[in-house]
């Protein structure tokens, strides 16, 4: 029982990797493409978000390092939090997959402008402490 138990796990497990596996295809619109589609597209702002926080924390000494990942973290508690609430609406729906990963997208490449720009600060430049300014358009 428990050798038949373990082999339907596998088969299940490897069923879901080819699932995953399955390429972006945008001229399919069907809502499984769809779905594919925008977890792909938010695999890549991952990659790049993953690729601009290694650049800035192998800039910083120690105690940068510590305010970053801890800045990092706190960000991510918001942005899954943030996700889950925009997209309550849908859950349950085919459609649910498609919006968690467009907004994961969409805040990640938020976080990757943040994260640019404070990379390019110099030391000492007072003017991107505390910067509410995203291209352009003020805070109020």
């Amino acid at each position: 029982m428990r050798r038949t138990f373990l082999s339907a796990c596998l088969v299940l497990l490897a069923g879901a990797s080819v699932a995953r596996a399955q390429e972006c295809d945008r001229s399919d619109d069907s809502q499984q493409m769809m779905n594919i589609c925008a977890g792909a597209d938010y695999q890549a702002a991952d990659a790049r978000l993953n690729a601009a926080y290694q650049n800035l924390i192998g800039s910083d000494d120690a105690d940068g390092k510590r305010l970053l990942q801890a800045a990092q973290r706190a960000w991510i508690a918001f942005r899954d939090a943030e996700c889950a609430h925009t997209t309550t609406a849908s859950a349950g729906g085919s459609i649910h997959a498609m919006e968690v990963s467009q907004c994961l997208t969409r805040l990640t490449n938020d976080r990757i402008k943040q994260l640019a720009a404070s990379a390019n600060c110099g030391e000492g430049n007072a003017s991107c402490a505390g910067s509410d300014e995203v291209e352009g358009d003020e805070v109020q």
